[in-house]
């Protein structure tokens, strides 16, 4: 309604500029439900566990196996669906969670610059690029790395102490159903990579997908309703339609913007993520054609990191951590976030400066 009352022709413009995100994830949730009901997820973490010499190496493979699932599935579904696979791997080696948890939730943030259906904020500031997923990828990868790299190493040095192994608890994994899960699981990863706006085709698997499980009562509604969090959905939706209307209607943004270089305009999308979300940030801070789209994009997906405020994706893991019977500190993640995200953002702007991207 402040969107329409504003200017409705603007509020229709920021609408059509940021809906295909916000169905987009909602695709994916749908699909990661799925997936992790078939145990793809946990027949992973328990193959980590296993799999893994010492607890570094479990840290190390745990950081890998979030930054690819964000990558592919968007950040929201790696939160959710990782976060209590990677505390029963700790624990299951009787070791302390804390790298695992917090890691899952900073290098989620970190890791969804990869593929434009890694991040909602992605979409909506790619929506002025028309490239298509591999494009985007060959752009962002050296950032990606970057980023995954630093923040993965951060948070390993600050909780070393907890990397310890210890006897583990005996249990063995039972193996995943090689199904509907992994087969939807490949299907929208082709789309996000192939397709320019993979959203409807991704929502199209994702309910096909729960409508079958819920047909064959595998799956209940109040487990849909919950993991999808619409009102949550709904309510950034209505922000970020406002604020896109507020940033056609008023070239502030823009303006500061355009006397910014790569730093600046990351260091100013991060702050703005923090005060208002990412998403509303984006949608008020892409509503014309950022000067600096890529490094827009490193402050608006690595700030969030920086405190509960930032991202959807925190309030997702919350959740996850404490229905996994672990007690998440947002201190302690705010401390690993305020260390970690200044220095993944410099490597990964760095990285966009030596390939010429910006």
């Amino acid at each position: 309604m402040i969107a329409v009352a504003l200017n409705a022709t603007h509020a229709q413009s920021a609408a059509s500029q940021v809906w295909s995100p916000f169905v987009l994830v909602a695709g994916l949730l749908l699909v990661g439900l799925v997936a992790d009901e078939d145990g793809l997820f946990l027949f992973a973490g328990y193959r980590l566990a296993r799999l893994a010499p010492n607890a570094v190496a479990l840290y190390a493979g745990a950081a890998l196996l979030v930054s690819v699932v964000t990558a592919a599935l968007n950040l929201d579904t790696s939160v959710v669906f990782l976060t209590p696979v990677l505390v029963h791997a700790a624990r299951s080696r009787g070791q302390n969670e804390a790298p695992l948890l917090y890691g899952c939730l900073l290098l989620s943030n970190a890791g969804s610059l990869l593929l434009p259906g890694s991040n909602l904020t992605n979409l909506i500031v790619a929506g002025h690029l028309h490239f298509s997923g591999a494009a985007f990828f060959s752009r962002m990868a050296p950032a990606w790395i970057c980023a995954v790299v630093v923040t993965a190493t951060v948070v390993g040095l600050v909780e070393r102490r907890s990397l310890r192994t210890g006897a583990g608890d005996g249990t063995t994994p039972a193996p995943f159903t090689v199904g509907l899960g992994l087969a939807a699981v490949v299907a929208v990863t082709v789309f996000v990579l192939a397709l320019r706006s993979p959203a409807i085709p991704v929502a199209a698997v994702g309910v096909l997908v729960i409508g079958i499980r819920l047909a064959t009562r595998r799956q209940h509604g109040d487990q849909v309703l919950r993991v999808l969090g619409l009102p949550v959905l709904v309510g950034l939706f209505g922000v970020a339609v406002a604020l896109g209307a507020l940033g056609r209607s008023w070239s502030g943004p823009a303006t500061a913007l355009s006397h910014l270089d790569a730093w600046g305009t990351a260091a100013v999308a991060a702050v703005s993520t923090v005060l208002v979300n990412n998403l509303p940030a984006a949608s008020l801070l892409a509503s014309r054609l950022p000067p600096r789209p890529y490094a827009l994009l490193i402050g608006l997906d690595i700030g969030p990191n920086l405190f509960v405020t930032g991202s959807l994706a925190w309030i997702l893991w919350l959740r996850a951590a404490r229905t996994a019977g672990a007690t998440p500190s947002i201190a302690r993640a705010t401390v690993l976030g305020v260390l970690s995200a200044p220095l993944s953002m410099a490597a990964a702007v760095a990285a966009l400066s030596l390939t010429g991207s910006h």
